[in-house]
Formats: C-alpha cells, sequence, structure tokens
C-alpha cells in the first residue's frame, strides 16, 4: 500500500467525503456496483462507519444528487430570463454528462432534498424574474420536465427495436440487418425516412449516430421560443380565468 494510500485512509471520515468517494466509485464502476460494503473498501472504514454519515443507501443516493445540483452553475445574473433559462439547463447537462448514474438515479428519486428544491425554486424563479405569471411559469415547468436536469426521453431509441438510424444497409451489412431494413422500410416508411435523415454522429446516446447535443438543445430553444411568444401574449390557462 503507498503511502498516499494510507494517508488518505487517515483523514477523518465526513459526509462529504463519503458523498464524494460515492461520486467518484459510481463514475468509474457504474451505479450497479455502488453498494455500502464497497463504499467502504474504498474508504478503507468499516460499513458501520459510514452509517454515522449516512442513513442508509437511499440516503447515500440523495446526497449523490446533491452534489450533482452542487456542480450546476447559479442562475447567470445581468442577461435576460431566456439566456439565463438556457444556460442553466446546458450546465445541468454537462453536470449529468459527467456522471452516467446520474439520470438513473434521478429518476428514482422518491423524495426531494433541500438542495434539489432550492435548484427547483431557483430555476421557477428565473421566469418570476423575467415577468412570468404564476400560471404560466407553473405550465412552462411542466412543458420542460425532465429537461431541467439536463436530460429527456428520446424517440427513436434502439431499444424499441427499430433500424439504427443513419446507417442505411451496405453491402457488407448482416442479412438480417438488411432485411429488418426492408421489413421496416414497407410496415413504416415514414419513420425510416425521418431515422435515417439526417447526418448523424458516431458518439451519441440519443440513437445509434444522433447527434444528442444537437436535439437536445434544439427542443430546448424550440420551448424557450414558445415560452417568450406567451408570455409576450399574456397567456392565461382557462382554468386561471375561471378561478378570476
Amino acid at each position: 500500500m503507498t503511502q498516499q494510500a494510507e494517508a488518505t485512509r487517515r483523514i477523518p471520515l465526513n459526509r462529504e467525503r463519503v458523498l464524494t468517494a460515492a461520486v467518484v466509485l459510481a463514475d468509474e464502476a457504474g451505479i450497479e456496483a455502488l453498494s455500502m460494503r464497497r463504499l467502504a473498501q474504498e474508504l478503507g472504514v468499516v460499513p458501520m462507519a459510514l452509517y454515522k454519515h449516512v442513513a442508509n443507501k437511499e440516503e447515500l443516493l440523495d446526497g449523490m444528487v446533491d452534489v450533482l445540483v452542487g456542480e450546476i452553475d447559479p442562475p447567470a445574473r445581468d442577461t435576460g430570463w431566456q439566456s439565463a433559462v438556457r444556460l442553466r439547463v446546458l450546465s445541468a447537462r454537462k453536470a449529468l454528462l459527467r456522471h452516467p448514474w446520474a439520470r438513473q438515479v434521478l429518476e428514482s428519486r422518491t423524495s426531494r432534498t433541500p438542495a434539489v428544491l432550492g435548484y427547483m425554486d431557483s430555476f421557477i424563479g428565473m421566469f418570476l424574474a423575467g415577468g412570468f405569471s404564476v400560471d404560466l411559469t407553473h405550465h412552462v415547468m411542466h412543458a420542460l420536465g425532465s429537461r431541467m436536469w439536463g436530460f429527456t426521453q428520446e424517440l427513436f431509441d434502439d431499444s424499441a427495436g427499430s433500424a439504427p438510424a443513419g446507417n442505411p444497409p451496405t453491402g457488407n451489412a448482416p442479412a438480417g440487418q438488411e432485411a429488418m431494413l426492408r421489413e421496416m422500410a414497407q410496415r413504416y416508411p415514414n419513420i425510416l425516412q425521418v431515422a435515417m435523415a439526417a447526418n448523424h454522429d458516431d458518439g451519441s446516446v440519443v440513437s445509434q449516430g444522433c447527434d444528442d447535443q444537437f436535439e437536445f438543445e434544439f427542443a430546448l430553444d424550440l420551448l424557450l421560443d414558445g415560452f417568450e411568444r406567451f408570455h409576450r401574449q399574456g397567456w392565461t390557462s382557462e382554468r386561471a380565468k375561471l378561478e378570476r
């Protein structure tokens, strides 16, 4: 064991160190590898020592989300609401992409920590500060959904059994893939045409080849432009009109 490792083990254990180690472990080994026992081994302590700082694994995961929230930039100052929201969402996306486990853990949370509530509160505050009504802001937040955290469910997902987008069959393609694409062309021609229309990036995680970042920002900008149009029109929901 190196002197550096021994020195690290002698650092007093606290909640911040536990959460940081959990994030590093999940980043490197995957969220499935994260357990209280494995984390204790990484920290060089007995598992019971962790429970002084986190009550259980659920609280550990909540704390890891708090670490993620801490990596998101605060709202930009001296700029309009649209730019502030856009920058905040893209900062959240950068934080999310740094941690492959983050989306899965975010979607699994059944309670919200003060850090998460604080993020949501300040996010809503950007719209209110921009002059949005409470009514419009309510519906805006529904429209944004998980995009405020930097992710969204994608339409063209290989797990749905569709043909790989952006990869037309070639002479070297397996016969099974060519047969599948022929069947797709006959049964679902519009899906196939759209899914294979764009130039794609092989490093994508949206669909095989789709440019994740472009698609994310494209949809975000559409939403923000729509919000601005409704804001300028003084839009009010029918329910809010009835409550007046």
